[in-house]
């Protein structure tokens, strides 16, 4: 008995030490710099998720390809660590958690939607972890918070964007919205709809503002009163997978006039699910793939071929917030021993790229850590294409 308990004291007293090796020094192996991704490989929107492992993996080919990144006069090895966030913004901070203290990660890639960007940011930051969201568009995600970015631009540039193309191409007087009252990103955008449709048309020309639960299939209700009310469009700042609900169900109500979204449209899957109901609908996003040049069209062509069907926005947001940690990281004279050192020196070296070429776009960060940069409306094509229609600049 008394060898046992010596025996477990020691393997406890070992297990302690190497916790502590793991999380006070570099990375596991000197010679990787590991990168975390916190994503939502389940839950309600996993093609999120994919797209941006997709796009992470198809970069780290490249990275690892031509002998990883130089850093000075040394070659570092690149790993990326996939942490699933299952959609969950609890599941997002402990993600974050993980991460951070266990995966031993000097950055974080995601999470993607704002419902959980908004906590796990708030959690690397204490934690003093840079993380850059490549899709979160509501401000609550970096807002007074130095050491989170975004790839995307913010709601309330997105707003203005979907509320002066709608009243431009429909020539609409008056709009209704329907959001998931749960999602800080649906929420948030839906209000800052109805604040900048009423600026600019007057008070009470949203005739119709409905809200529904994050896990609610049925909207009959919510499209009854909004087609009661006899709006000029529908606003529908929602995830892909209610999208494809709401308008089919809105069209078998009756609804015949045209809807708006945004960008959380703008995945893959949407086609898939909503079929014929969302071709010909508008939504603003981050950017067309349909028309693309230049290394845009090289990125989406490489996608196409290498997993069987066109990136969309959050596959080509991944792409870019990953290569801007990378640039951040290359452009570093030398790699620190200590990692709170490492992560503190490329959080500095990201608020110091003046200008980014990405393939959403030319960006520059802002005292925030928000990028300034345009948006795009897309038309969704009869053969289910997302083509460009407007770019909108701030």
């Amino acid at each position: 008995m008394q060898r046992f308990l010596k025996r477990t004291v020691q393997m406890t007293v070992l297990t302690i030490l190497a916790a502590f090796l793991f999380t006070g020094c570099g990375s596991q192996d000197d010679n990787v710099i590991r990168i975390g991704f916190n994503i939502p490989l389940t839950g309600d929107i996993p093609k999120v998720g994919e797209a941006s492992k997709f796009a992470a993996e198809m970069l780290l080919e490249d990275i690892n390809g031509k002998g990883g990144i130089t850093i000075g006069d040394k070659q570092y090895l690149v790993e990326f660590v996939y942490e699933d966030n299952e959609s969950k913004a609890e599941s997002a901070v402990n993600a974050a958690l993980k991460l951070i203290d266990q995966d031993g990660v000097v950055a974080i890639i995601g999470p993607n939607s704002s419902k959980q960007a908004v906590p796990a940011g708030g959690t690397a930051n204490e934690n003093e972890t840079p993380m850059i969201s490549p899709w979160s568009t509501n401000p609550d995600t970096t807002k007074d918070r130095p050491w989170i970015f975004r790839a995307a631009f913010l709601d309330p540039f997105q707003g203005p964007v979907a509320v002066n193309f709608a009243a431009k191409t429909f020539g609409a007087k008056t709009a209704a919205v329907i959001f998931d009252i749960s999602n800080d990103y649906s929420k948030g955008l839906a209000e800052i709809f109805r604040q900048e449709w009423e600026k600019k048309m007057g008070p009470g020309s949203v005739v119709a503002f409905e809200s529904h639960g994050t896990k609610d299939q049925d909207f009959s209700a919510q499209l009854t009163t909004i087609i009661g009310a006899s709006p000029d469009f529908i606003f529908v700042p929602n995830n892909y997978n209610q999208v494809a609900l709401i308008v089919k169900q809105a069209h078998d109500l009756g609804w015949q006039g045209p809807f708006m979204g945004s960008d959380a449209w703008g995945s893959a899957e949407l086609m898939q699910l909503c079929g014929d109901d969302c071709k010909g609908q508008h939504f603003s996003t981050h950017y067309a793939a349909a028309g693309a040049t230049g290394d845009t069209k090289v990125f989406i062509e490489r996608y196409n071929e290498k997993y069987g069907y066109t990136p969309d926005d959050v596959a080509a947001l991944t792409w870019d917030a990953t290569r801007l940690v990378v640039q951040a990281i290359e452009g570093l004279s030398e790699w620190p021993e200590e990692r709170t050192a490492q992560r503190a020196a490329i959080r500095d070296a990201l608020g110091n790229i003046a200008e980014f070429q990405g393939v959403t776009g030319t960006m520059k960060f802002d005292e925030q850590g928000d990028p300034i940069k345009c948006a795009v409306v897309v038309r969704i094509s009869d053969e289910g294409a997302f083509e460009f229609a407007e770019s909108v600049c701030p």
